[in-house]
């Protein structure tokens, strides 16, 4: 892999962005939709692109996309990229997002970015050029850590999520996702549907580091995504009644943490009989007192699970649960679901064809699903869509403890180039 370290610089890019966001006591990140971190993560972008001459535009929903455009006017051969093009240009879309989760990794979400840029130098360095337009996306908000809906940029993008909706959302400060864009300098009036956006693009492929640990059991670098289990996050209210902490006798309380305390065991005990995943990640009390009894508790509960069929009948038990335990303890539940995936089978071709242009430098890679959700899973009701793994030798994510191995760095970068060589129609210099 030494060509790829050699062309690429990925060192120096990677360096380049390390410090951004990078809380001291933790080591972990807290790159949020519009805050000071994820605006000098998306100013580091556009440098970056325009110092490989590339055109670079912010797209109506916060979305950046860096453009390669062809030297010149050409015919892209019969079968070169034989992707549905939509009408468009036909450009290939690479990329993935710069934001984080609170206190996550350093490789989930730039990885990708970085990899796209360091695949162009290293198409650039062996003289290659495209016969389509490549494009390098750096997503909005695709973590959904400040304003609650997960892959924000994209779902607005493809009409998944409406824009007065995505208007309203609030982070934990009462801050709207309107006021924190126009305080960035974007205009929240524009958000919505891209369709146009869409035509021009015939396929995307996004490059991530693996969020569990296949590829290491399989001891192999890189691998191919077959499908994304269907996922969603449910906000749950529960209420009850503020009280003295040291004078309300036990059995006169109605107090929603014990209903809440009781839905996560339900959770865990659900997910695990129905062969599914549920988490509660995150959690909001009122009054927020040591010493007072809540009177509101909102948790929210991030599910995931082979199959829809499976999702949907964890989500009802769990919420029959706690309805049931609200009945004993005095209190009430209510269920909100905030964001919802179906499960995404990435497309068929596009998968095979990415796999075959693998082969001649990886061999047969792994071909396997995963419980993450990605941008590529939103834009691949649209648009055909792929994603390379890059090997996680612990299996840990969303963590500062994530890591990847820089020589498998470097094999996600030539896997990544090889992909666009194939599918972006070019052919090398003399």
């Amino acid at each position: 892999m030494s060509e790829v370290a050699e062309a690429t610089g990925f060192a120096g890019l990677w360096s380049s962005l390390l410090a951004i966001g990078r809380d001291a006591d933790s080591g972990g990140y807290r790159r949020f939709a519009w805050n000071a971190a994820d605006l000098a993560c998306r100013e580091w972008f556009a440098a970056q692109a325009a110092e490989r001459g590339l055109a670079v535009e912010t797209d109506r929903n916060g979305n950046q996309w860096a453009r390669w455009e062809p030297d010149a006017p050409s015919t892209v051969k019969h079968g070169t990229a034989n992707t549905a093009t939509n009408g468009g240009s036909g450009a290939l879309a690479i990329g993935s997002h710069l934001d984080s989760v609170p206190d996550g990794g350093a490789f989930d979400g730039p990885l990708g970015v970085i990899s796209s840029l360091a695949a162009v130098d290293l198409l650039r360095s062996r003289g290659w050029r495209p016969a389509r337009p490549v494009l390098i996306a750096n997503f909005a908000d695709e973590e959904g850590a400040r304003f609650g809906v997960a892959c924000a940029g994209s779902r607005l993008l493809s009409g998944l999520l409406d824009a007065d909706k995505a208007r309203g959302l609030c982070d934990t400060d009462g801050i709207r996702l309107a006021a924190a864009m126009e305080r960035a300098g974007q205009d929240p009036d524009a958000l919505g549907p891209d369709p146009t956006r869409l035509r021009d693009i015939a396929a995307f492929v996004e490059l991530h580091i693996e969020q569990g640990r296949a590829l290491a059991d399989r001891d192999a670098p890189v691998g191919v995504a077959s499908a994304i289990w269907p996922h969603g996050r449910w906000r749950f209210d529960f209420t009850g009644e503020a009280n003295h902490a040291g004078t309300t006798a036990l059995d006169e309380r109605r107090d929603p943490m014990l209903t809440y305390a009781h839905t996560v065991l339900s959770a865990r005990k659900k997910a695990r009989l129905g062969g599914a995943l549920a988490t509660f990640g995150r959690l909001r009390v009122e009054p927020n007192g040591t010493n007072a009894i809540p009177s509101r508790v909102q948790a929210w509960l991030d599910a995931r699970a082979p199959d829809e069929a499976a999702l949907d009948a964890v989500i009802r038990e769990v919420h029959a649960a706690a309805v049931e335990r609200a009945g004993r303890d005095g209190t009430a539940v209510a269920l909100e679901n905030e964001s919802l995936t179906p499960v995404v089978e990435f497309d068929h071709a596009l998968r095979d064809r990415v796999s075959k242009a693998l082969a001649l430098e990886f061999g047969a890679v792994p071909v396997l699903p995963t419980g993450a959700g990605h941008d590529a899973g939103i834009l691949a009701a649209a648009v055909p869509t792929a994603m390379l793994f890059v090997r996680n030798p612990s299996g840990r994510s969303h963590t500062p403890a994530e890591h990847a191995e820089t020589a498998d760095c470097h094999a996600g970068v030539l896997a990544l180039a090889d992909v666009v060589a194939d599918l972006a129609g070019g052919e090398s210099g003399s």
